[in-house]
């Protein structure tokens, strides 16, 4: 402290003479009290990112685990969604054994009510709704989702504050670019889901469906809700909220996947 101020008070003296050192004093002051101040505002922004990181990824595995058993037993599409959603994030060995005793935990019957309840104290919206679409993803891991896992589901947005009306349309949109993309929603080596051929049609649909809005959409009102997503979804944005940087490829997928679907709508007219 003392060793800025005499600086700007010695320069100021050199420079303007008394007067001017008087200045560079009081320079020196303000500039060690803001120093200060910005380092104490930065550390406070570095532990409360991580603060929300810690949260995210115990609430998110966790959880994860409780919807695996919750229709009774955990089978091997959901073994294996959990193994690749951590493959997928390049988990150290600590974090792998961290995320696997996690889910041991959720799957052996903890309360998820703490943990969810610690993440809705740092997360804001935008987390939130990433973390109730890794959520959904597992519990589609199967290529179903059961009434047992959607109780679960709903457990989970009570405690996250989420209302049912709110979940239902990102369940819809969920569902829709799961369709759209025709796979157990994104995993690498995960297989295609089987059922009817789509047609372009069914396929524009599910496009319209992954943006939330309707095939009547104007071509602003498509454009304005692409723009939505895609902010909802932007990595960088996300991690600086406090999204573990590993689960970046997932957000950076979500968003391939909602400008696929604004893509199809574009090259059918909607320009």
């Amino acid at each position: 402290m003392w060793l800025r101020i005499l600086l700007y008070t010695f320069v100021g003296l050199i420079f303007g003479g008394p007067l001017a050192a008087i200045t560079g004093a009081l320079i020196g002051v303000w500039l060690d009290n803001n120093v200060h101040r910005l380092r104490g505002r930065r550390w406070q922004g570095h532990a409360h990112q991580h603060q929300i990181q810690a949260a995210f990824f115990e609430a998110a595995f966790l959880v994860m685990g409780r919807l695996a058993k919750a229709d009774g037993r955990v089978n091997e599409e959901e073994i294996q969604m959990a193994t690749s959603l951590m493959n997928e994030m390049q988990l150290r060995a600590p974090q792998r054994r961290q995320a696997i005793a996690l889910f041991n935990r959720g799957k052996e019957g903890a309360s998820i009510e703490e943990a969810l309840r610690n993440f809705r104290r740092h997360a804001d919206s935008s987390l939130i709704q990433m973390f109730l679409e890794m959520q959904l993803q597992a519990s589609w891991a199967d290529g179903r989702a059961t009434e047992a896992e959607m109780r679960v589901m709903h457990e989970i947005c009570r405690h996250l504050g989420v209302s049912r009306m709110a979940f239902a349309h990102l369940q819809q949109r969920f569902e829709a670019q799961r369709a759209f993309h025709g796979q157990h929603q994104g995993h690498q080596g995960y297989q295609r889901s089987t059922g009817h051929r789509r047609t372009t049609t069914d396929q524009l649909e599910e496009a319209y469906a992954t943006l939330g809005v309707s095939r009547t959409a104007s071509a602003q009102e498509v454009k304005k809700a692409w723009r939505r997503r895609m902010s909802e979804h932007h990595p960088d944005k996300l991690v600086s909220k406090g999204l573990p940087e590993e689960m970046m490829q997932m957000a950076k997928r979500k968003t391939q996947e909602i400008q696929a679907a604004y893509d199809l709508i574009r090259q059918q007219g909607k320009r």
